[in-house]
């Protein structure tokens, strides 16, 4: 019994008392737990250091991505990076070398969305980044472009002319760099080589227009697409060059006149040696040396292939693959290959087409008119591609709408043969006139008999061109007028060329020509009237439609006006040309003309801007007459102000040259200016208001406007700051062609009479008219001069009104006080010159009719004409007056307290008249 009670003990089971848990066990799993959070800030914070675009993506992320395999994922890098630099465009100066070769890098990408991304992107930075920033990453992208153009996927070739585009756009000189590569992959694009049957060996390879079914265009657009191109690339060859020139006035070479910039000299400058001259041999700018050694250019050392086109072997080598392939595509799209039909896309291409082919070529002349040796190359072209030009090109001559489009319905151009733009917008007269350029350019004089057929043709069609009254724009003109230039220089008689030149009268004389047409058109017939004068110096035969040109131009310029400045700059720079070579017609013309010219009121003179006034300034040397009428208002331009006063004092110098005056050992020009009216010239000029505005002052009463006093009959009228100092310096130069005149004394007599019948009796005078009588009358006075009485007193009042006014003006009246120095030197000069002018004013200054506010400045005017060196000896002449002039004042101030000013002038009174100095010192006289 007990064993079995002890097993059973231990396995005894738990009674569990009701309302109590149940205890754990003690191999029982705790699953409770606890959570707490996690920070992480630093990895939630943006990075300051790069920014981010809308998806918190930064550059080197978004460069990462694009070399991910999936297409999207580059299409939105290059999405991302677009907003990025966009956002932030200081990230492209950072990141500029990743940033180029990554985009760089898709141009060759196989999907079309990327590629078209990338063009997007590389559009955007295009116009961002200045071409010196990009240039040391150029050579990269290059190579890039040329992969993509010379690519096996045709979508890849056609996206990489967009690309072309953009750069062409942006950065045509770093392009044109590497033209030797590029124009290979051009060549490559439209056609492939093939090895010439007759030779065994590869040394001569010969090209062919190639034909690719899996386009999506047809042969002719992806041609017409890769010549445009290739247009846009020449072209900008072309303006590259550092002498580019007028596509369509383009000089020759060999011409023995050509424009130099003339050297502005100022002779005040050169006389104070302030201003150096350097002559050169042949004037202008740069100096000509003459010397059979020439220094070898930078070019000569550089590889074949570095030099580009600007090498003679490159260029012919290019030419001579590129110009078949041009002729092939010309007959491709020629009339005489296919009869088009009204609306088919191909006629329209065509028409394109064939003006690209032209186009191309026309640049190839114009390369090849930029090398040394250019009579040779011209020889070259002539002997290769006449006979080709003439069989493929004339045959169909000239190409017109009509010539391609058989059904069309009547409208208004119909009428006209050349038609500017035709329904599909091509321009046919332009597509003309560049193969007449093409043309002419292979033709010479010494040709002229064998190339008469085809230059006939040609001529011909200028002619009615220029006389079919279209309206041409300034491209077609440019080529026009080239064309032209080309012919009269070819056939260099009168009979040939005076029909063109009156072609090109009848398009001048139209209405309402756009302002680039009439520039060409002026500087066509200036070039001609240039080159005929230096051609007939011997024997004239001077061109008829020329000399009608040429005098018609004063009254172009005259009915001008302001209206278009640049036209009018043109038509004086031409005009004076011709007037310097003394062209009868032309002085004719302008001497009708020059009363409306000089108008001081509506005359182009005061209408055009300063430099435009300093040529027509000019042109009053070359008048054969200058009538009293054109002096009048010659004088009132001068005193207007419309012009500067140094252009016044430019005029005033031709017309004293043109005076008798001028000292010249040879005799004038008979009745050019008379003595008459030259005086009247200069006195006019000198009173500075005509007779009406003087007449007009003398109803003007009170201030601001007048300084009155009451012991002068002379009121002053108070001209503007401006005003002022514009006469003032025109009195100047006046009194100084005054003082050069032989005869003082009897100038100074017709001086006085004018002043005399037109000032003396006037009650109102302006202060500068005042002022400038004063220094002339300084100027001329001399020991043989005789001046009248009415003088005398008129001279007294003006200088006592003048006085009187500087005396009194506020020191807070700046545009008054800067007259003060000028006036009051030219009074005291007058009353140092003048000892009887000093007593008449002394005279007149009766202070017993005035009022009291006036007598501190009687007071102050009697100090300081005691205090001044130069009036000092005439002051103690004068010592009685002065002492009564005291005497009266110290009468009406009686019985009143002794103000300073009168203790000052009872003090200068002793000390400098009542002692009588003997040896007075001069005193810088301060008021």
């Amino acid at each position: 019994m007990t064993k079995k009670r002890k097993r059973q003990e231990d396995f005894q089971k738990v009674k569990f008392k009701v309302g109590k848990k149940k205890p754990k066990l003690e191999n029982a799993t705790d699953t409770t737990f606890k959570t707490k959070a996690i920070q992480i800030p630093e990895q939630l914070k943006e990075d300051g250091v790069l920014p981010t675009q809308n998806r918190k993506l930064n550059i080197k992320d978004l460069l990462s991505q694009m070399h991910h395999y999936s297409p999207g994922v580059k299409h939105n890098a290059l999405l991302g990076l677009k907003e990025l630099l966009s956002q932030y465009p200081f990230v492209i100066d950072a990141h500029l070398s990743s940033i180029i070769s990554e985009v760089a890098a898709v141009f060759t990408d196989k999907d079309s969305s990327v590629r078209g991304a990338a063009v997007h992107l590389l559009q955007f930075l295009a116009s961002k980044i200045r071409a010196e920033h990009i240039a040391p990453f150029f050579p990269l992208v290059s190579a890039h472009l040329s992969s993509a153009m010379t690519h096996i996927s045709e979508g890849i070739q056609e996206d990489s002319l967009k690309v072309l585009d953009v750069l062409l756009e942006a950065y045509p000189a770093l392009l044109t760099d590497r033209s030797v590569i590029l124009l290979k992959n051009f060549v490559e694009l439209i056609s492939h080589q093939q090895l010439s049957k007759r030779l065994k060996s590869r040394d001569k390879l010969s090209w062919m227009l190639s034909v690719n079914p899996n386009r999506r265009v047809t042969s002719q657009q992806w041609r017409l697409n890769v010549l445009t191109r290739l247009k846009k690339f020449l072209q900008a060859v072309v303006d590259g060059f550092s002498d580019t020139e007028d596509e369509g006035l383009q000089e020759q070479k060999d011409s023995s006149h050509s424009g130099r910039n003339p050297v502005c000299i100022s002779w005040k400058l050169h006389a104070n040696n302030q201003q150096h001259i350097q002559l050169f041999e042949s004037g202008g700018l740069r100096p000509k040396i003459n010397s059979s050694f020439r220094l070898r250019s930078l070019t000569s050392v550089m590889d074949s292939a570095e030099k580009g086109l600007s090498s003679a072997e490159n260029l012919k080598g290019f030419i001579e693959i590129i110009i078949p392939l041009l002729i092939e595509c010309w007959i491709e799209a020629s009339p005489a290959q296919s009869a088009p039909i009204l609306g088919n896309l191909l006629e329209s291409e065509s028409q394109q087409l064939m003006q690209q082919v032209l186009s191309i070529i026309h640049l190839l002349w114009k390369l090849t008119k930029r090398h040394d040796e250019t009579y040779k190359m011209e020889l070259w072209l002539r002997m290769n591609y006449l006979v080709d030009f003439k069989h493929h090109f004339m045959r169909h001559f000239p190409y017109s709408l009509q010539d391609t489009v058989k059904h069309k319905k009547k409208d208004p151009c119909k009428s006209n043969r050349n038609c500017v733009k035709s329904s599909n917008n091509i321009d046919h007269l332009l597509l003309n006139l560049t193969l007449c350029d093409i043309m002419v350019s292979l033709a010479s004089t010494s040709t002229l008999q064998t190339d008469s057929g085809w230059l006939d043709m040609i001529r011909k069609f200028v002619t009615d061109t220029l006389q079919d009254g279209s309206k041409l724009n300034s491209k077609q003109v440019n080529r026009l007028l080239g064309v032209t230039w080309r012919l009269m220089q070819i056939q260099q008689n009168k009979v040939a060329t005076e029909p063109l030149i009156r072609a090109v009268y009848t398009l001048y004389q139209q209405r309402n020509l756009l302002f680039p047409v009439r520039t060409l058109l002026l500087k066509f017939f200036s070039r001609v009237y240039q080159k005929e004068d230096l051609r007939t110096q011997r024997i004239r035969s001077r061109s008829k439609v020329l000399s009608r040109w040429l005098a018609g131009l004063p009254q172009q310029l005259a009915l001008l006006g302001l209206r278009n400045p640049e036209l009018s700059n043109q038509l004086i720079d031409i005009i004076h040309s011709a007037a310097s070579r003394s062209n009868k017609e032309l002085l004719q013309s302008l001497q009708a003309t020059a009363a409306r010219i000089y108008d001081p009121l509506e005359g182009t003179l005061v209408l055009l801007p300063a430099e435009a006034q300093r040529r027509l300034v000019q042109l009053v040397y070359f008048l054969p007459c200058l009538p009293a009428s054109l002096l009048t208002c010659l004088s009132r331009c001068c005193i207007m102000g419309r012009m500067s006063s140094d252009l016044a004092a430019t005029l005033i110098g031709i017309l004293h040259m043109r005076s008798s005056f001028a000292g010249w050992k040879c005799q004038v020009q008979d009745n050019s200016v008379s003595d008459v009216d030259y005086f009247s010239f200069l006195f006019s000029t000198l009173i500075g208001f005509s007779r009406e505005e003087l007449t007009s002052l003398q109803g003007i009463r009170g201030k601001p406007h007048i300084s009155q006093t009451q012991l002068s009959p002379i009121r002053l009228y108070l001209t503007d700051l401006d005003q002022f100092l514009h006469h003032w310096a025109v009195t100047e130069v006046i009194c100084h062609s005054l003082s050069t005149i032989p005869s003082q004394s009897q100038c100074f007599d017709i001086l006085q009479t004018g002043i005399c019948k037109y000032l003396v009796g006037l009650v109102v005078i302006p202060d500068s008219t005042a002022g400038s009588v004063l220094c002339a009358i300084n100027k001329l006075l001399d020991q043989a001069c005789i001046i009248s009485e009415n003088l005398h007193r008129f001279l007294a009042s003006c200088c006592y009104s003048l006085l009187y006014f500087l005396l009194t003006i506020d020191r807070e009246d700046a545009e008054h006080l800067q007259k003060r120095d000028m006036l009051w030197r030219s009074c005291i000069s007058a009353l140092a010159l003048l000892p009887r002018l000093l007593r008449l004013m002394l005279q007149s200054l009766q202070v017993s009719r005035i009022c009291r506010e006036e007598l501190p400045v009687v007071a102050q005017l009697l100090r300081l004409l005691m205090q001044h060196g130069q009036l000092r000896s005439h002051m103690i002449t004068n010592e009685f007056l002065v002492q009564q002039i005291i005497k009266d004042i110290m009468t009406l101030k009686s019985g009143e307290v002794q103000e300073q000013w009168l203790t000052d002038l009872h003090y200068c009174f002793n000390i400098y008249l009542a002692s009588h100095p003997q040896t007075p010192g001069p005193i810088n006289t301060v008021y």
